[in-house]
């Protein structure tokens, strides 16, 4: 369908977009499963607040804080 605009663009195609740039730029979108004694670790160490353990946003923050201390490219 268009309108005076142009042709509209479907959410298929909006998602087909956002997945290649992530891809251009390095990113790659993964589903993992964790262990309660994996996150019982992030909240060891500082990286998760107790109170934050089974908030999916909060383990991702956590996971990528440690993929930063642990992954760095500079020794």
């Amino acid at each position: 369908m268009t309108d005076a605009a142009g042709p509209s663009i479907s959410p298929a195609a909006v998602r087909m977009r956002r997945h290649r740039k992530l891809r251009r730029d390095g990113l790659r979108c993964l589903t993992i499963q964790l262990r309660e004694t994996e996150i019982d670790v992030l909240v060891y160490k500082g990286l998760l607040k107790p109170e934050t353990r089974h908030s999916k946003n909060a383990i991702i923050n956590a996971l990528h804080s440690f993929f930063d201390l642990t992954l760095s490219m500079t020794p």
